[in-house]
C-alpha cells in the first residue's frame, strides 16, 4: 500500500484479475456499471473546533492526510463506503448476524447466517448483502435467500489480484457456511457482511474443526 499526493486531484485505478480478463475481451465485455466510495483514510477524530484560527481551520489537517492507492482487495479496501439515506433519517443503520462466532466442529458441517438491519425501513431487502468469506479453502459459502430480479451479481466471485486469491463473495439475503472436507488442522477465517443499500459491516469469526481420524479395531485370528 502507498500513499498518494493530494496537492491534486488524482483518480487512481486498477484492474483486478478478472477485469484485465474482460478487459481484454474487446467490445462491450469490460462495462463499468456501478462504483463505490469510502473514507477508509480518514480519521475524523483530527476535526479541531477549537483551531485558533477559527472555522476555516477546523479540518486543516483532515484535508491534508495522504490518500491511500487503490488496492484490489474488497476485504481491506473501501471498508468504510459512502452512502445516501433519505433525508428523514435519524439513526444511523446497523447490521447484526446474532452471533458474531461460528463455529464449525468437523467436516461438512454448517451454520446458517440471517442479517438484519435496524434503523432502516425496508432494511436491505432491495440490493440484499454481501458476504465475504476470508479464506475459501476453508469453508463454502452459499446464498440460501436469492435477491429477485437483482442488478448485482448472483454468483460467488474470486477477490484478489492473483490466481491464489481466497477470498470469496456472495450477493443476498441469507447465507449458509459449510466447513471443508479432509482439513488436516483446525482452521479459521473471517465472513463480513456488508449492506448494499445501507453501508455498514459486521464480521464474523469462523473456526472450523479438522476431520478426526478414525481407528479401526482389528483383530487377526
Amino acid at each position: 500500500m502507498g500513499y498518494l499526493n493530494n496537492s491534486s486531484v488524482t483518480v487512481d485505478a486498477i484492474l483486478t484479475l478478472k477485469g484485465r480478463e474482460l478487459l481484454a475481451k474487446g467490445k462491450d465485455a469490460f462495462n463499468i456499471t456501478q462504483f463505490a466510495i469510502g473514507d477508509d483514510e480518514i480519521d475524523y477524530s483530527l476535526w479541531n473546533p477549537d483551531h485558533p484560527l477559527g472555522t476555516s481551520y477546523y479540518g486543516t489537517i483532515i484535508e491534508n492526510m495522504p490518500v491511500t492507492e487503490a488496492i484490489p482487495d474488497e476485504t481491506q479496501a473501501l471498508r468504510y463506503k459512502l452512502i445516501t439515506l433519505p433525508k428523514q433519517t435519524t439513526n444511523i443503520p446497523v447490521i447484526s448476524v446474532g452471533n458474531t462466532s461460528i463455529v464449525l466442529q468437523g467436516p461438512g458441517t454448517r451454520a446458517s447466517i440471517t442479517p438484519n438491519t435496524a434503523n432502516f425501513q425496508g432494511g436491505n431487502s432491495n440490493l440484499g448483502y454481501t458476504a465475504i468469506l476470508s479464506n475459501s479453502t476453508v469453508a463454502t459459502l452459499r446464498v440460501t435467500n436469492a435477491l429477485q430480479n437483482s442488478v448485482l451479481p448472483t454468483t460467488p466471485r474470486i477477490i484478489g489480484d492473483n490466481e491464489d486469491a481466497q477470498s470469496v463473495a456472495q450477493t443476498g439475503l441469507e447465507f449458509e457456511v459449510v466447513a471443508k472436507t479432509h482439513l488436516l488442522e483446525d482452521k479459521s477465517a473471517t465472513i463480513t457482511i456488508i449492506g448494499n443499500e445501507t453501508g455498514g459491516s459486521v464480521t464474523i469469526q469462523l473456526s472450523v474443526k479438522r476431520a478426526t481420524a478414525v481407528t479401526a479395531n482389528f483383530n487377526p485370528r
